[in-house]
């Protein structure tokens, strides 16, 4: 069984709607695109590295393969070659033409999709960005690791990591780290039921 990572960048108010410049996805008026960049220091650097650094395949919804494919099968450097060498799933409602090599587009159903695709050999699924896929691949319980990263900032409204219709739940944290610019790096794992408990008196 292949494991489905979810790495995010997050608002404290919980938004992951364009961590990486204006324009990145201005739906439903979006102003504050570009609120991770002046944050990144050279820890997050260094952990993104690690996590790149294994054997990965992608899981990726349309628009942010889209973004991608425009920019790193011509990028230069160490970090665009895991990213070209992966195999990219790419869940889309249409059949788009999908121009980025090693891509393969996942259709109908895309939490079954997904739940097909886990059940085959290969190395780990992550997931980047993808704001509206991660909301079916949560819902269905798909997930079996969130590297969430936090950033010191709130945009009052935009696409959440955790939108409507979550399923409620439990979450064992594995991992963190604090980068200079003090953003949180926490690693959870799905941990079953929330567990109820109560602070009254008898």
């Amino acid at each position: 069984m292949r494991r489905l990572i979810v790495n995010a960048f997050v608002t404290l108010d919980g938004v992951m709607q364009a961590p990486g410049g204006p324009g990145e996805d201005d739906d439903g008026g979006f102003r504050h695109g570009g609120w991770l960049v002046n944050y990144w220091d050279e820890l997050m650097g260094q952990t993104m590295g690690e996590t790149m650094g294994v054997p990965f395949d992608l899981v990726l919804g349309r628009r942010t393969y889209d973004m991608f494919a425009a920019h790193w099968p011509t990028a230069s450097g160490e970090e665009a070659k895991p990213l070209n060498d992966a195999t990219k799933y790419v869940a889309s409602r249409g059949r788009p033409t999908l121009s980025w090599p090693t891509s393969t587009l996942i259709e109908g159903d895309a939490a079954r999709g997904i739940t097909a695709l886990k059940r085959t050999n290969g190395p780990e699924l992550q997931v980047h960005g993808s704001a509206n896929l991660l909301q079916s691949l949560i819902r269905a319980g798909l997930v079996d690791e969130f590297r969430i990263w936090t950033i010191p900032v709130v945009v009052g409204a935009g696409k959440r990591l955790f939108g409507n219709g979550t399923v409620p739940g439990a979450l064992t944290l594995v991992d963190n780290a604090v980068s200079t610019t003090g953003v949180t790096m926490c690693t959870y794992r799905p941990a079953g039921e929330i567990p109820i408990g109560s602070f009254a008196q008898d």
